[in-house]
């Protein structure tokens, strides 16, 4: 990582925001706050006041480390294009991490897993694909209970990130979605 990089990461697939601000030497400072609804109104204003209160601006920014999930749709969505906007606007790129890649990043010899709906978990090893499975048949499996540890890992992931070949951040989808598009005949439209 260069001398003068700093990078902003944060993630709000999960029922909290979560942000980490670190550098060349390590974390400066980390946030999570937790919350069922709300994210999006919540997510700029804490990023703006974690900056601020550390000296810094938007424009002392190098990466934007983003959390793709897996997790809640909205909550993946509100991240990523959070993060896609800001990199745009500040011309620095970012970099999508997985909440299963941040869990292995610190239990790499473990099998990661995040919940999921009807007692189901997104899980992974290291070495293979995420994959949605029956919960009891990761019983071993380590999830995130300690948020600022997640958003901690999930800040090393996004600094030691080739940004040269990385894609810009897009959603961590292992499922197709639970909508599904209507089986009514669409109305006839007339000229």
């Amino acid at each position: 990582m260069p001398s003068d990089a700093v990078i902003l990461t944060f993630d709000t697939s999960g029922a909290a925001c979560l942000a980490a601000l670190s550098d060349q030497n390590g974390i400066i400072a980390t946030r999570v706050d937790e919350m069922a609804r709300g994210q999006a109104e919540h997510l700029m204003p804490m990023l703006d006041e974690m900056l601020s209160s550390n000296g810094l601006a938007w424009s002392d920014l190098t990466r934007i480390g983003v959390g793709i999930g897996p997790g809640n749709f909205t909550g993946i969505r509100i991240s990523v294009s959070a993060a896609r906007g800001l990199a745009l606007g500040l011309g620095i790129p970012a970099v999508g991490v997985s909440t299963l890649e941040a869990l292995l990043h610190t239990h790499p010899n473990q099998t990661a897993a995040v919940k999921a709906p009807r007692d189901m978990a997104y899980a992974q090893s290291n070495g293979r694909n995420p994959e949605l499975a029956e919960a009891a048949s990761v019983p071993d499996a380590i999830y995130p209970t300690d948020l600022t540890a997640l958003i901690t890992a999930m800040a090393q992931c996004a600094a030691k990130a080739d940004t040269a070949t990385a894609e810009r951040p897009k959603p961590l989808y292992i499922k197709p979605a639970d909508a599904a598009p209507s089986r009514d005949a669409p109305p006839v439209m007339l000229s």
